[in-house]
C-alpha cells in the first residue's frame, strides 16, 4: 500500500497544477432543512435512525420558517418509503411555490424512477444523491434489497436530467471502508461535475451508535485518490462529519488532500490556509448551492 504521504504529496501537486490558490468555506445559515416526511422513515438506516429528520422543518411550516429566517434556500429532505426513495415527486405543488417564491432548492431523492426525476427536475436546482456501491452496506445500513445496479441507473437517470452531486460517506458501513474506491472507480466511467464527501458519525440511538469513525488516514486516503482520480472537478467535503479533535485533524488533511471547499471548516483547516496566504470565498448556502 502506498504511503500517505506520498499520495497527499500526489494530490496537492494535481490541485496546484489544475486549481487556483482559492478555497471556499460554506457555512450554510441562508439554506433551511425541510422534511416532506416529519420524522417518519421507513427504513430505520443503521446510521441514522431517523435521528436527523428531527432537526429538520417540516414542510406544512416551512414558508413561515422561511420567511422569518430569511432563508434563501432549502435543503428538501425526509425520510424515505420501503424503496427507498423520497416523495419528492408528489409534492410537486409545494416544490413549485418555493419555486416561484425564487428560493434555491437543493433536493435529496434517494433511488428515484425516471419518471419521478423527469418531475423533480422541473422544480430542483441541485439533486444530493447518496452513491453507494457495495452490495452488503445496501443492505446492512438501508435495509434495502436494491443491488449496485439500480444505483447505478438511478444516478445516470439523474445525470441526464438534473445537476447532481453524488455523495460519498466514507465509512457508512459502521465505520469500515466498504465500496468508496469503488464508486470512484464507477463515477469515472460515469461522468461527474462534483463530488462531495461526508464521513460516517457514530449517533445515539441508532445501529451504529458503538462503532467508530475511520481512522482519520483511512478518510485521508480515500479523499487523495479522489483528488488523483479526478483532476479536475470540484471536491468538497460536507456538513455531516465528526465534531470535536476528528474534525480538526480531518479538515486539515482534507485542504493537503486538495479538496476545494469545506462546510463550516474547523480553525485548524482555516489557520493552514492563512499561512499558504491562500484565498478564502465564503458562501451562505448549502455547499452545492453556493
Amino acid at each position: 500500500m502506498e504511503k500517505l504521504e506520498n499520495l497527499l504529496k500526489k494530490a496537492w501537486e494535481i490541485r496546484q497544477e489544475n486549481f487556483s490558490s482559492i478555497i471556499s468555506f460554506a457555512y450554510p445559515n441562508k439554506t433551511t432543512p425541510l422534511t416532506l416526511t416529519g420524522t417518519s422513515c421507513s427504513l430505520n438506516c443503521a446510521h441514522c435512525g431517523g435521528h436527523y429528520l428531527e432537526h429538520m422543518i417540516p414542510w406544512q411550516n416551512a414558508e413561515e420558517v422561511l420567511a422569518k429566517r430569511g432563508a434563501t434556500s432549502c435543503l428538501i429532505s425526509g425520510g424515505c418509503d420501503g424503496q427507498g426513495k423520497v416523495p419528492l415527486a408528489i409534492q410537486s405543488e409545494f416544490l413549485a411555490r418555493l419555486k416561484q417564491k425564487n428560493y434555491r432548492l437543493n433536493s435529496h431523492v434517494g433511488l428515484v424512477n425516471k419518471e419521478e426525476i423527469e418531475e423533480i427536475s422541473k422544480y430542483v436546482d441541485t439533486v444530493s444523491f447518496d452513491f453507494v456501491a457495495d452490495a452488503q452496506t445496501i443492505k446492512e445500513v438501508y435495509n434495502l434489497s436494491h443491488t449496485i445496479d439500480d444505483y447505478i441507473q438511478c444516478y445516470k437517470n439523474l445525470y441526464a436530467q438534473t445537476t447532481v452531486f453524488p455523495h460519498i460517506c466514507i465509512g457508512l458501513k459502521g465505520g469500515e471502508i466498504k465500496g468508496e474506491y469503488e464508486t470512484l472507480e464507477i463515477l469515472e466511467q460515469l461522468g461527474v461535475k462534483g463530488l462531495v464527501f461526508i464521513v460516517f458519525i457514530p449517533t445515539k440511538g441508532t445501529a451504529y451508535a458503538n462503532c467508530q469513525p475511520p481512522s482519520l488516514e483511512e478518510v485521508a486516503r480515500v479523499l487523495a485518490t479522489a483528488r488523483i482520480k479526478f483532476p479536475h472537478i470540484p471536491i468538497y467535503l460536507g456538513c455531516m462529519r465528526p465534531k470535536g479533535r476528528y474534525r480538526g485533524e480531518l479538515d486539515l488533511l482534507a485542504v493537503k488532500s486538495g479538496i476545494n471547499k469545506i462546510v463550516i471548516p474547523s480553525p485548524p483547516a482555516v489557520k493552514y490556509v492563512q499561512q499558504l496566504g491562500w484565498q478564502i470565498e465564503k458562501g451562505e448556502e448549502c455547499c452545492v448551492l453556493c
